[in-house]
């Protein structure tokens, strides 16, 4: 695996790329102790300057956990196309009303009641640093890559890795 370290604007675009294949990040707070608190969360938008957002409840431990230590990691893993990240930043509470009805979905009818649900938070997450591995190419051919490497004992190219930086 190759490495390719990013920063600035090459940072910004491998980031949002990743959140917007990947979905689904477990989002961990409460850094300050162990055991860490993890919950899976949907990501309901990445803008242009990086910013995450998710829907959340208000009474929620995740909520609870960000109003007292802003700092948080969200990982995210998507096994069929290689891609994984894990990034670094901090997270606020928002009560915006318009934000919450542009970012909810029929599905969110399975948590909320409603966009209208008094309970219904935004996480805003803005990263400031992170690690990217991407295979540039499917779980399959990466397979056959490795496979082949450890037969010939040539060293196939799987893919690169890299930090993320300035984001």
């Amino acid at each position: 695996m190759s490495t390719n370290n990013l920063s600035n604007k090459e940072a910004q675009q491998k980031f949002k790329k990743i959140v917007e294949s990947v979905d689904f990040a477990m989002m961990l707070t409460h850094l300050d102790q162990t055991p860490l608190h993890a919950i899976p969360m949907s990501t309901k938008r990445v803008d242009d300057n990086g910013t995450v957002y998710f829907l959340s409840n208000r009474d929620s431990e995740h909520n609870n956990n960000i109003e007292n230590d802003s700092r948080c990691q969200l990982i995210y893993s998507e096994k069929h196309s290689m891609e994984f990240l894990s990034v670094y930043g901090k997270a606020y509470i928002s009560n915006d009303r318009a934000l919450i009805h542009s970012l909810y979905g029929s599905s969110d009818d399975n948590w909320f009641e409603g966009k209208d649900d008094p309970e219904i938070t935004v996480i805003t997450f803005h990263p400031e640093t992170g690690h990217y591995w991407d295979s540039k190419s499917n779980a399959l051919v990466s397979l056959f890559k490795m496979g082949y490497g450890a037969i010939t004992g040539e060293k196939m190219d799987v893919g690169e890795s890299g930090s993320l930086s300035n984001l």
